[in-house]
């Protein structure tokens, strides 16, 4: 089976048993992400969400629920690494196992104890991340930052030749809802830098990538079967301090901007799971390079795009005493990625690098063409310049302490169900 092609688990008409799953905005029963999470003196296992609530994988396997899966009860629990690691046919196995107890009421005695609801469980960073990459993949970001900081040269010409990226800290990754410290460093000033916390703090609307099987080192991933050590994706806030970056990132680029934090959703939505929203890559144009031989693949080229809706919301201190609900800034959608998720993974590895289950890609700002459509709020306020007015208002350039940021995803295609990947956010404290 081709990893974009669908089969009855993607059926907008099939229908679960489980109290809340039919409809739910994000994890209907044709989602069925991976997540880690613990509840009372039980420690962290794997989990798959449905509806407003839990459901206990690893205990589901260890009282034989799932014969045929019985293998996998040594890899569902403290970490999800190994369970990542075992590939598209398990994820795939497991889809229709859980597809068939949740949409067959006959199952429902035997499945109920096993969930757990959602606000009495405490979720966890799904993987131990060994390695962070983050790509620069959203091409209208690309050339509206290069337009502030080179006006007249903003997309730099190996731009549609290469993936470009950076190594992240791994360190600093973590789950939606950890308070954002505001970072402190080297600023710009007119006499030459001075020290102190950061002035811009803006936010970075990405889609993260979670590798599955690995590769030795010294043995390159083709883009042909890239897809194969792709494990799922999230949400990804990659926060930077601009006015530090604007200091530091020429020659070697972002360092202190980036490392501070990064941002991730809990869930981990498999490929299988998104294979009806895929579509085709971003579209070249005639008078743009194509990609050298190791980046092109039919298949690819077909099926490498995502069809997701984005947003940006924002809730001031000052919105949530008034009891305001938080307000969008941005709706775009992934189509602007000018490199695929599987384009990057072969680049990644062309060199011979190996990727390990677990380690975490960033596909870098995802930023429509059009206003309305920007991924951080560099783009929206034209580097500070026009501040945008809220309903209290407020304005903002950039993130004041007290703001809570959220990030959102959502998978939409006529003829079948929406699908989401949940919450992605984080306050800003002094």
């Amino acid at each position: 089976m081709s990893w974009w092609q669908t089969d009855h688990t993607h059926d907008a008409g099939a229908r679960s048993w489980v109290p809340g799953a039919d409809g739910h905005p994000d994890f209907p029963v044709q989602n069925l992400p991976l997540g880690l999470f613990s509840d009372g003196d039980s420690g962290p296992r794997a989990g798959i969400a449905i509806g407003n609530h839990v459901l206990d994988l690893a205990g589901l396997i260890d009282s034989g629920l799932l014969p045929e899966l019985d293998h996998l009860s040594d890899f569902t629990r403290e970490r999800l690494n190994e369970l990542l690691a075992l590939g598209a046919e398990v994820r795939r196995a497991l889809r229709h196992g859980l597809f068939a107890l949740l949409t067959d009421a006959r199952h429902q005695p035997a499945i109920q104890p096993f969930l757990v609801p959602m606000e009495l469980a405490e979720l966890h960073l799904p993987c131990e991340v060994g390695d962070y990459t983050d790509f620069y993949a959203g091409i209208h970001h690309a050339t509206a930052v290069g337009k502030l900081f080179r006006p007249d040269n903003p997309l730099l010409p190996n731009y549609r030749h290469v993936p470009i990226g950076y190594h992240g800290r791994a360190s600093s990754v973590v789950l939606t809802g950890t308070p954002v410290k505001r970072p402190q460093g080297q600023l710009p000033g007119a006499d030459g830098p001075r020290f102190g916390p950061t002035e811009r703090l803006d936010l970075e609307l990405e889609l993260g990538v979670w590798i599955g099987p690995g590769n030795s080192m010294g043995s390159p991933i083709p883009l042909a079967t890239a897809n194969e050590h792709v494990a799922g994706f999230c949400l990804l806030n990659d926060w930077s301090a601009r006015d530090v970056q604007a200091w530091e990132y020429q020659p070697l680029g972002p360092f202190l901007a980036k490392n501070f934090q990064t941002t991730v959703s809990p869930w981990i939505v498999t490929p299988e799971a998104l294979a009806p929203f895929r579509g085709p890559a971003f579209a070249r144009g005639a008078d743009e390079p194509q990609p050298l031989p190791y980046l092109a693949d039919a298949d690819d080229a077909a099926h490498g795009g995502l069809a997701l809706e984005l947003g940006v919301w924002l809730q001031t201190r000052a919105m949530r005493e008034a009891g305001l609900p938080e307000v969008r800034l941005s709706a775009g959608t992934a189509g602007a990625l000018y490199w695929t998720v599987q384009q990057m993974v072969a680049h990644h590895t062309v060199g011979g690098c190996p990727l390990m289950a677990g380690d975490l890609f960033g596909t870098g700002t995802v930023s429509g063409e059009t206003a309305g459509s920007e991924g951080s709020l560099l783009e929206m306020t034209h580097g500070g310049k026009q501040p945008i007015t809220l309903p209290t208002g407020e304005t903002r350039t950039f993130l004041q302490d007290g703001d809570c940021l959220r990030i959102s995803a959502r998978a939409v295609r006529d003829g079948f169900a929406p699908i989401g990947f949940g919450d992605c956010s984080g306050e800003i404290i002094g």
